[in-house]
């Protein structure tokens, strides 16, 4: 089933209205206005919120974390680029819990995870394509497939556009779907299950007093995404504590183990994410049970990491349990932002010229459980799912000190996992 969308308003953006109130002071009709401001903005910024979303859930196996179900599957709307608004416009009901999404460069294709353990007697998740329409960003279902392992987490696309990735959490693989030609998923080219020893319950590096476990009963594998240049593709098994390095053969879609094939962290930190400063040089782990971050020098010729920073992803004195989450650089790459559950907050480092983090502060998220965090395509705003907390929060960024500023608006949503933008104003 499928709800009707709301009708879409028009959108006119500052610099548009700027622009034709200059217009205006120099004596030019007030129907061409209209038409400046129109060709300005063709169409709405919309936003995606992914969800864990089991409507069926005494029947279904119990999802990565609890509550789950309260998503009705992939959510809708259109975001005001001013204030930063959300405005419901529909849902794709999805009962398979969409945790993850990926869209295409084009903006023409949106993909889901969907983080269950079986389909009928197939103990595998599957991953979704879909159709968006460019005139009001509706989605349409082109197909389905089996991920390569239960509990698909994380989903991204190689920068050729011609295969997506898929991380399996509980079933510790990984696995390579080519793109069709008209978009829609193919059966996998490769699988790859991760293997080797699974890291002690307690953390390494862990807050004083934490009870934090997670993961670290089998391998978890939980990211995988291709480097800046597409040829060498990197995954983060939880429960190893390590992240694999693989070359990648955009041809035929096959994985094969890089030399170095890997690096280790510390046992029991449990990494997560990981994301890649825009220089391509610079790679920063977050360590979902270690609560910290580790800094990386990356060599994109050889595919080695070599540690150089670890700092806590918490403010100085915390102690207790905590669960790291999300981590994003700030497209300027002056600022990275680090996702701190039941903590509850998103903490702030600036980046050094050397690529090092100071700690610049914190901001309550104003929710349960963030589970991860995306900015809006201007960069003006950052978008924080709290996955128990059952809302969307938004944050006003300010571009020069890194800092968030609560905007006051909460989105509600059934434990939202993910939000990702397409801007319709934009050529597809």
């Amino acid at each position: 089933m499928r709800y009707h969308p709301n009708p879409i308003s028009p959108v006119v953006s500052r610099r548009a209205f700027l622009k034709s109130s200059s217009a205006l002071a120099a004596g030019l009709p007030l129907s061409g206005l209209f038409a400046a401001a129109q060709k300005q903005t063709k169409g709405p910024l919309m936003a995606y919120v992914g969800t864990f979303s089991s409507p069926l859930r005494d029947t279904l196996p119990t999802q990565v974390d609890l509550p789950p179900g309260n998503g009705r599957g992939i959510h809708l709307f259109q975001v005001d680029r001013n204030t930063g608004v959300l405005t419901p416009n529909g849902v794709y009901e999805l009962g398979t819990s969409p945790s993850c999404l990926a869209l295409n460069a084009a903006g023409t294709r949106l993909y889901s995870s969907n983080e269950t353990d079986r389909v009928g007697d197939s103990k595998e998740g599957t991953v979704s394509a879909f159709a968006i329409n460019r005139a009001d960003g509706q989605l349409k279902l082109l197909n389905s497939v089996r991920s390569g392992g239960a509990g698909p987490t994380y989903v991204s696309l190689h920068p050729s556009g011609r295969f997506l990735f898929v991380a399996n959490y509980f079933g510790g693989s990984v696995a390579v779907l080519p793109l069709l030609s008209d978009g829609r998923l193919g059966d996998a080219t490769d699988v790859k299950s991760d293997s080797g020893n699974i890291g002690p319950v307690r953390a390494i590096h862990a807050p004083e007093g934490t009870f934090a476990f997670s993961g670290h009963d089998r391998t978890h594998a939980h990211m995988i995404q291709a480097d800046p240049a597409g040829r060498l593709v990197l995954h983060i098994d939880l429960g190893l504590d390590r992240i694999f390095v693989w070359k990648f053969d955009c041809e035929i879609g096959v994985l094969t183990p890089n030399d170095p094939a890997g690096i280790q962290l510390p046992p029991g930190d449990g990494p997560r994410h990981f994301h890649f400063h825009p220089n391509g040089r610079w790679f920063y782990s977050i360590q979902e049970e270690g609560s910290n971050i580790v800094l990386f020098d990356y060599d994109a010729a050889s595919g080695r990491l070599a540690a150089r920073q670890t700092l806590s992803s918490l403010p100085s004195g915390f102690a207790g349990s905590n669960f790291c989450s999300e981590i994003l650089v700030s497209a300027d790459g002056r600022f990275v932002y680090a996702g701190n559950r039941l903590h509850d907050s998103i903490s702030i480092f600036s980046i050094a010229p050397t690529g090092e983090l100071g700690f610049v502060g914190e901001e309550w998220t104003h929710g349960n459980y963030p589970r991860s965090f995306s900015f809006d395509p201007a960069g003006r705003f950052l978008y924080c799912c709290n996955q128990r907390g059952d809302n969307v929060v938004s944050f006003r960024v300010n571009r020069k000190t890194g800092g968030l500023k609560f905007t006051g608006h909460y989105t509600p949503v059934g434990n939202p996992s993910i939000i990702t933008f397409l801007d319709l104003s934009r050529a597809g």
